[in-house]
């Protein structure tokens, strides 16, 4: 299996819990189809770039998955029928940014500021 990344942005008119039913619902879908997800991060309301529909809020919703490469057709389909998803971006993952993202997830980027504090206090 192929581990992924998606980012999906809804709309900001939803409450929050309706936001957090809105992500379950993608989810729930990935594992129905037999995905493992790898980890959940979410940013919340977050201004954009750009305005999109005349939006210059949504909120921000990361999912680092494995999954066979045909679910990802299926998903992007329920992602683009949904009127609550403003975009979405799903991408492959390589070798080197699953590397980058355990690392980031066992805080070894924090260690390494730690340690240089430690060395500028020697």
């Amino acid at each position: 299996m192929q581990q992924y990344e998606i980012v999906i942005v809804l709309t900001p008119l939803l409450s929050v819990e309706a936001a957090a039913e809105g992500i379950a619902k993608f989810s729930k879908i990935l594992t129905d189809n037999g995905a493992e997800i790898v980890q959940e991060d979410n940013w919340g309301l977050r201004k954009l770039a750009y305005p999109i529909q005349k939006k210059t809020t949504g909120y921000y919703h990361l999912t680092e998955f494995r999954a066979p490469g045909d679910l990802i057709n299926k998903l992007e389909i329920e992602l683009r029928r949904d009127e609550r998803v403003l975009r979405f971006l799903t991408i492959a993952l390589d070798k080197h940014a699953i590397a980058y993202n355990e690392k980031k997830r066992s805080g070894a980027f924090n260690q390494k500021k730690s340690v240089k504090t430690e060395e500028a206090a020697n």
